[in-house]
């Protein structure tokens, strides 16, 4: 299943140092398989796939990316200059502005396989819904992931409450109503607050029109992903694809 979650919170250096054999101490996960066969990305003349074949891609190149093993797929110059006459990217990532998570290394991606919008705390609003549209309408990507992350800063912010600075309050009011929904949920508020943000805005897209329409034909998939700082792994806790 592409939408496991991991029950084990592994650092980076143990996972390198398990390698094959973590499989045996207990992550069962397909995802954690240094050297299963891998889907190649897909090129500019086999760009129409499907969300269910997005996600594999980048739960794919994420494990790629958790183990050292790269492949730095279309960076070169022939890849420069095959999308200077038209984007195909096959997935759209919202993800947080955080310096430590960059999707494109993240999913051990290149140039014009995805097509990312990035905003602290990974909230939406008008101008970051008009980017997720004009590319699921207009370049037809399949699907969406919302990517937040372990320990955010802004998420951080709207648990702590108090005043902030007068821009950095949008976003905390916008991520406001998740963490409220979690106060009184046990375990960590911040980590419980994280989920449950991405979740909101999943939701949150998944009703806001046209792209309501394009999730009710199936043209639209949308998930949430959780990156873990500490190991680098993207745990897939919200929505799912077919």
């Amino acid at each position: 299943m592409l939408l496991n979650k991991f029950s084990a919170k592994l650092s980076r250096r143990t996972l390198l140092a398990a390698g094959t054999g973590a499989i045996a101490t207990g992550l069962s996960t397909n995802l954690l398989i240094p050297n299963q066969a891998v889907a190649a990305t897909p090129t500019l003349e086999a760009a129409t796939i499907s969300a269910k074949q997005g996600l594999q891609l980048l739960m794919e190149g994420n494990r790629r990316y958790v183990f050292l093993h790269l492949n730095h797929p279309h960076q070169g110059k022939s890849r420069l200059l095959e999308i200077a006459k038209a984007q195909h990217p096959f997935a759209i990532i919202l993800s947080c502005a955080d310096s430590r998570v960059p999707p494109e290394l993240v999913f051990d991606q290149g140039i014009g396989d995805l097509f990312v919008v990035r905003v602290a705390g990974n909230i939406i609003d008008d101008a970051v819904l008009g980017s997720i549209e004009y590319a699921a309408e207009h370049l037809n990507v399949p699907l969406v992931m919302v990517l937040g992350h372990e320990r955010c800063g802004a998420v951080a912010a709207a648990v702590a409450g108090g005043k902030v600075g007068a821009h950095v309050s949008t976003l905390v009011k916008a991520i406001q109503p998740a963490v409220e929904s979690v106060r009184d949920k046990s375990g960590d508020l911040l980590d419980n607050a994280v989920r449950a943000n991405i979740q909101m805005v999943v939701k949150q897209i998944k009703i806001s029109e046209p792209l309501a329409d394009l999730v009710k034909s199936k043209k639209l998939q949308i998930v949430g992903g959780r990156y873990d700082l500490d190991n680098g792994m993207v745990e897939v806790i919200a929505g799912q694809v077919s």
